[in-house]
């Protein structure tokens, strides 16, 4: 999703109930993601960069043999061990080659929703496989995914078990390709071309669900004891003909803010002042840390985390407890912020899309990316506070802050594990149920 797509962000698609939560707490206009989505996630699954499992690279296809390793802890499995019961319901993208790698086997009690991006929004079929369960057995539950998974949230909160704290993750796949909404949710944006059309009302379609969840939530009298945060997992693809990013630099796939900076808020009654914004650089792994803080959880693990615990910053608006922040390392390229300065190397390198073989367009077309590979390695240098659109390289006139950062992001370039991600074998055949074998 973009991040002029909120209209709290200026943006042209209404989002009442997302702009609600906006004003109800606090905005972190500085919060980042992964260039990509199943790399967003495992950062939330388990407060550590994508980079130290493998997921550093692309999102995991249909077709991979791996997922998010088996030996990371993940956070429901966290909570879980502090008494929560836990439940996903939309998409969950970080593997399913064995039953191991599944949601139930990860910490979750309770799985609704797909395991793969992309998959058709009414059939739920992905590259013609069904991809549609229930605590991860088939489930041929019909209609909108968008409508069926807030469904569900819904039906799980009445449900509950009310002698335990509930941690709900809802990844819609909303509003990821391919652009399906019913028509009426097009009504309102008939002025707009297609595919944007189509995107503005799967956002609609989202922020109604969304609104669904929380009048629930009132209902069980739930809110004033529920911390609910809205996020996204990368930046907006192809920005200006689907998606738009405002004057944010780059789109999906890249390193740049239209990236990997995405819309967050989080709101809780008492505890975070309504109508606050705070632009303290943030990360997806800090959530980790910082749930587990609240539930009284423990971070104590044998693999050592790069989330910091951010509810400090996020309720007091104290500075960010990071000294840096990646935003990727790959074999090809990464970024690093320090501060207000952001180093981008090779920032003309783009990560693939999810539903295509080909890579999402560079920042400055594919002439500017043919001409940066004749030149070898590209460096760039900004100021996010002087310059947040990014539209000022200072690589040149700061040959010392790009030294001090450089070294910084070698450092951790030299503790990442090789990419996992590999073609499709030539003679893979879907299975008729994904999870399944046939």
């Amino acid at each position: 999703m973009g991040w002029a797509d909120v209209s709290y962000h200026g943006g042209e698609i209404k989002t009442p109930n997302i702009d609600a939560l906006a004003a109800q707490g606090v905005k972190l206009e500085s919060f980042y993601a992964q260039p990509v989505c199943s790399p967003t996630r495992g950062c939330l699954m388990t407060g550590r960069y994508p980079m130290r499992y493998g997921l550093q690279t692309g999102v995991v296809r249909p077709w991979a043999t791996y997922g998010l390793s088996l030996d990371e802890r993940t956070l429901p499995s966290a909570l879980k061990e502090a008494g929560y019961e836990t439940a996903i319901c939309g998409k969950w993208h970080l593997g399913h080659v064995t039953p191991d790698y599944l949601p139930t086997h990860r910490g979750f009690d309770h799985q609704y929703g797909h395991y793969n991006g992309a998959l058709d929004y009414f059939t739920h079929i992905r590259d013609g496989g069904f991809d549609w369960h229930r605590d991860d057995k088939v489930c041929r539950d019909e209609g909108y995914s968008t409508f069926l998974d807030a469904a569900e949230v819904c039906r799980l909160i009445r449900a509950r078990d009310r002698s335990k704290p509930l941690f709900m993750y809802v990844p819609f796949n909303a509003v990821h390709a391919p652009h399906q909404v019913p028509e009426k949710y097009k009504e309102p944006y008939k002025s707009m071309k297609e595919p944007r059309q189509t995107y503005a009302g799967m956002v609609a379609a989202m922020d109604e669900s969304i609104g669904k969840i929380l009048q629930v939530l009132d209902e069980a009298k739930m809110r004033d004891n529920t911390l609910i945060i809205w996020t996204n997992d990368n930046g907006g693809p192809a920005p200006g003909r689907v998606t738009s990013n405002g004057p944010l630099r780059g789109g999906k796939g890249t390193l740049y803010e239209g990236g990997v900076r995405v819309s967050c808020c989080a709101v809780w009654a008492g505890h975070i002042k309504p109508g606050t914004v705070n632009s303290e650089p943030l990360h997806m792994v800090d959530w980790y840390p910082t749930l587990l803080g609240l539930a009284g959880g423990s971070t104590e693990q044998k693999l050592p985390l790069d989330g910091k615990d951010a509810w400090a910053t996020i309720a007091e608006g104290k500075p960010s407890p990071h000294a840096e922040i990646i935003h990727n390392s790959t074999p090809e390229n990464g970024a690093i912020r320090m501060g207000d300065w952001k180093l981008v190397l090779n920032g003309q390198k783009t990560e693939t899309e999810e539903g295509s073989e080909e890579p999402a367009a560079p920042a400055g077309g594919k002439r500017a990316a043919r001409r940066a590979a004749r030149n070898g390695e590209r460096v760039e240098l900004f100021n996010i506070r002087d310059d947040p659109y990014e539209k000022k390289n200072r690589a040149d006139e700061n040959a010392e802050q790009v030294k001090e950062l450089r070294e910084r992001y070698e450092e951790f370039a030299k503790q990442a594990v090789p990419p996992k991600l590999k073609p499709k074998a030539a003679d893979f055949v879907s299975p008729k149920v994904w999870g399944e074998k046939d």
